[in-house]
């Protein structure tokens, strides 16, 4: 059996029919290393099983942060734990789309990076008017080439994903919101009043009704989960070299990138 309990960066809710599931690292932006991945595999999976629960939250701790993606300091060449970059993040990835239960990102704030790919992921998003969403993978040599590309073109298009992955800007809620990526923009005070009502009216619903038509909505990009797992192996090859070794260092050291020293 899970214990949530025992969970160190993530926490575990119930809120009526919805299970929330909140990164828990507000003072790192709730940036995630391997241990957080295994605890969300883990909580989507008590979602998955509890009949009682008709949706899920997902959400990061604090006003700051939704998710600002993988924690550099956990990222020297590859990750801390397991998974083909040392994270399992194509396993969550996939459960995040194949619990049978609508997923609602409720974006309190920065949604960067990995981030901005969870929120690509759910089913549903909804954000503060504080809300920022963006990717950085090429600034720090890093990229997404499955479910953070090819399905974010899916909700944007492909001009606005190229361009939010190769100039690395960051947009506002509103904007989100008017190219696809948000359902709705909601003031802070007034966000989780907007996610409730959203998981009452889930609660209210068929959950069979609910999986199938889930289901049938994934049907047609499922050809992605293949191009997901061919790019993570291709980002593993990509972490051992020391170019993307330079946007991790750069990272941390504070200052800019000289990537094109170590291009062969």
């Amino acid at each position: 059996m899970i214990d949530p309990a025992t969970f160190e960066d993530v926490l575990y809710e119930k809120r009526g029919r919805a299970a929330w599931i909140i990164i828990n690292r507000p003072k790192l932006y709730n940036a995630f290393r391997a241990q957080t991945i295994e605890e969300l595999i883990s909580a989507f999976k008590l979602a998955a099983d509890d009949k009682g629960v008709s949706s899920v939250v997902l959400t990061g701790a604090g006003d700051k942060a939704f998710c600002t993606g993988g924690d550099q300091s956990a990222h020297e060449g590859q990750y801390d734990g397991r998974g083909i970059v040392g994270l399992p993040i194509d396993e969550l990835q996939s459960i995040i789309r194949d619990i049978p239960k609508p997923v609602i990102a409720r974006v309190n704030g920065f949604a960067i990076g990995g981030g901005n790919v969870f929120a690509t992921l759910c089913d549903l998003t909804i954000a503060s008017d504080t809300a920022k969403f963006g990717q950085v993978g090429p600034k720090v040599g890093s990229v997404d080439g499955g479910w953070g590309t090819a399905l974010l073109a899916r909700h944007v298009g492909d001009k606005k994903a190229r361009e939010m992955w190769f100039l690395n800007e960051q947009y506002s809620a509103q904007q989100a919101l008017e190219m696809g990526l948000v359902n709705k923009v909601v003031p802070a005070a007034k966000l989780d009043a907007a996610v409730d009502a959203w998981t009452e009216t889930l609660g209210e619903r068929s959950p069979t009704a609910l999986a199938l038509a889930k289901r049938s909505f994934n049907a047609d990009s499922e050809n992605i989960r293949g191009i997901s797992q061919m790019a993570l192996n291709a980002v593993k090859l990509f972490y051992d070299t020391e170019e993307s070794k330079e946007g991790v260092r750069a990272f941390t050291e504070r200052r800019k990138p000289d990537f094109h020293k170590y291009v062969k």
